[in-house]
């Protein structure tokens, strides 16, 4: 027959309902893009994952249903990478909410994956939904001055993402945030800079609970858990995103934070434990039917 059921999948924090959605799956070029590591170093870790060289990518996005008021974390690729993207509107009707009802999207950072799905086929998705975007992304992804001080695989983003934002601007519903500023109650940025200039994660925190909304944190997922200090080439500035992605992955280990990721294995959430002194391990989240707490 073909096909796979409609991508969402729903927990909850606390109070707060989570819906993680599949915008889509895209053949990730790990041969390509992987910095820190030989490609027979990333073929054998993938080859123990039971995974091709060039595997499917996840394009997750993320809906919290915070006491009526409806935030979504990243909006997917929309049509930027073409077939590969552009499922979120979909998996948002099938979770039984619409992109008309959503109050907010927090950007993790400005690239065409995270932001390319607040327009589709030329049209804004979100009628009346603020943007909010880091101040340091915005500034440096919206300004094609910074454009020569990127690798050429950066480059082609900048007229990318600036398109998708534009209408939001024209209609004055974007907000640039400062680092440490005050969101929502229950919403805390976490600044992590390095895979962009202003990447930044999202802790969400309720009656004891809490989820680590990590963006690009982690691109390769079964290569980079288990060796945190491979990079890829997407990096804005590859010590940067080492460190941040080190001390996020010894944090959420050390806390027992759930986590939420744009590029892992949908729906993306789960624990993470350390497997020794510089290696990590990915612990999926139990299915239930029953949106059990967890």
């Amino acid at each position: 027959m073909g096909g796979q059921a409609p991508g969402y999948f729903r927990l909850f924090v606390g109070r707060f309902e989570v819906t993680a959605l599949l915008d889509g799956t895209h053949p990730f070029p790990s041969d390509k893009v992987a910095v820190g590591a030989t490609i027979d170093e990333v073929t054998g870790t993938l080859k123990d994952a039971f995974l091709p060289l060039r595997y499917e990518g996840m394009i997750n996005a993320f809906l919290v249903n915070m006491d009526g008021r409806l935030v979504l974390i990243d909006s997917g690729a929309g049509n930027l990478y073409g077939k590969d993207g552009g499922g979120l509107k979909r998996a948002i009707l099938a979770a039984g909410y619409t992109p008309e009802q959503i109050d907010d999207v927090f950007i993790t950072h400005l690239h065409e994956d995270h932001v390319g799905g607040l327009v589709l086929d030329g049209q804004p998705v979100f009628s009346k939904a603020i943007i909010h975007i880091s101040r340091k992304d915005g500034e440096f992804w919206l300004d094609n001055r910074n454009q020569a001080s990127v690798n050429d695989l950066l480059k082609p983003f900048f007229p990318a993402v600036q398109k998708v934002v534009l209408p939001y601007q024209q209609s004055g519903r974007v907000k640039l945030f400062d680092d440490g500023a005050a969101l929502l109650p229950g919403l805390t940025p976490i600044a992590a800079p390095g895979h962009t200039p202003g990447h930044t994660v999202y802790l969400l925190q309720d009656g004891g609970q809490s989820m680590l909304f990590w963006g690009d944190t982690v691109h390769m997922a079964p290569v980079q858990f288990p060796k945190p200090k491979v990079a890829i080439r997407y990096d804005w500035n590859v010590p940067m995103a080492i460190a941040a992605r080190e001390k996020l992955m010894a944090r959420a280990a050390a806390e027992g934070w759930l986590v939420a990721g744009a590029h892992i294995s949908f729906p993306g959430i789960g624990h993470i434990r350390r497997n020794g002194a510089d290696s990590f391990e990915w612990v999926p989240v139990n299915y239930t039917l029953n949106r059990m707490q967890p």
